[in-house]
């Protein structure tokens, strides 16, 4: 089973709602004697889920792609190369190839198409991944883009492949906020995702194109309303009129704001939020459950 916690706008407490959420699953599957878990923190641009769930890491691993390295004795610059690229990442001009790494998805036609085989790939260091144990033995990654890097997906799907080995267990994994290829690449091949929103204009608005993510991919959604005191009521009647399942209301208070400041889990400052996780953990499962039914 494969959670996704997505939210579109930035901010709204998608990390809060994912760390507590995984905490109580872990709680409800230990009573079962039955921890088969992982937490992935997808969002490789600003990591945050470690601030709460403090995992004790134990590997490190490089990411990287291939990008083209050109050698100008052998090129006739016939500028095929710069034809086959789909993402302008290589340019001929006039007696000059022009090699542009950071827009490079090092897919690696040029080096096939070369008929003078004057490109070669060299390795190409964007980020890595880290990977540990949480509650002393359920298991945990994340990645980091290094700066100033814009592509994400190698790093993400780095992280993701964790759930090569936890195809039996419980995985959430929290995306990064948006809806570009960084959130599609996270909740792609899941089966449920939690969108967290709040009840403003930019909140709503991002809730609307995050929804619409799910219903792309095909992957059953609802909502956590976040802050809920603090605005009005058109996120709540959105939900209602597209039939999304509204799971759990959160307003806003200053013990939360202060406990999660300092790294504190949500179902920690307020117990009583713990079987409400517990509840979206029962909803999800059910339509999990039931959509396999319907294959």
């Amino acid at each position: 089973m494969k959670i996704a916690v997505a939210s579109g706008k930035g901010g709204t407490g998608k990390t809060t709602v994912a760390t507590s959420l995984f905490k109580s699953i872990s709680d409800i599957k230990r009573t079962k004697n039955d921890a088969e878990m992982v937490f992935l923190d997808c969002d490789v641009e600003a990591p945050n889920a470690h601030l709460f769930l403090t995992p004790e890491i134990k590997d490190k691993q490089e990411v990287s792609i291939k990008i083209p390295s050109v050698d100008e004795a052998k090129c006739t610059h016939c500028g095929l190369c710069a034809e086959v690229c789909q993402f302008n990442a290589i340019a001929v001009i006039g007696k000059k190839v022009l090699v542009f790494p950071q827009l490079c998805h090092g897919c690696g036609s040029c080096a096939l198409m070369c008929p003078e085989k004057a490109i070669s790939e060299v390795k190409n260091t964007i980020g890595y991944t880290e990977s540990g144990k949480v509650f002393s033995d359920i298991d945990f990654a994340h990645g980091y883009l290094n700066i100033g890097e814009p592509m994400a997906i190698p790093v993400i799907s780095n992280v993701k492949s964790k759930l090569d080995d936890h195809k039996n267990g419980i995985a959430v994994l929290d995306a990064s906020p948006g809806t570009s290829c960084p959130v599609v690449e996270t909740i792609r091949d899941t089966d449920f995702v939690l969108l967290v929103t709040e009840p403003t204009p930019f909140g709503l608005h991002d809730l609307k194109l995050a929804f619409e993510v799910a219903k792309i991919l095909k992957v059953p959604a609802a909502v956590v309303i976040n802050r809920s005191n603090i605005g009005d009521n058109s996120v709540q009647e959105f939900c209602d009129s597209n039939d999304i399942p509204v799971l759990m209301s959160i307003p806003y208070e200053k013990r939360i704001a202060e406990g999660i400041a300092v790294g504190k889990l949500l179902i920690d400052i307020v117990p009583e939020y713990k079987e409400k996780f517990e509840n979206i953990f029962l909803h999800i499962s059910n339509v999990i459950d039931n959509n396999e039914g319907q294959v």
